[in-house]
């Protein structure tokens, strides 16, 4: 495996986690847990 091969295969492995981190993050079923989390800030204890 020569260091051209690595490198494409680090890219492409890169862009899988990018993209599922980014499909868990927009995921319908973490949307109550992110809109309590974003109005944390604002809540009077």
């Amino acid at each position: 495996m020569d260091i051209g091969t690595l490198r494409s295969l680090v890219t492409v492995v890169s862009m899988g986690l990018f993209v599922g981190i980014v499909w868990w993050a927009y995921a319908a079923r973490n949307k109550a847990r992110f809109d309590e989390a974003a109005r944390l800030p604002l809540t009077d204890d």
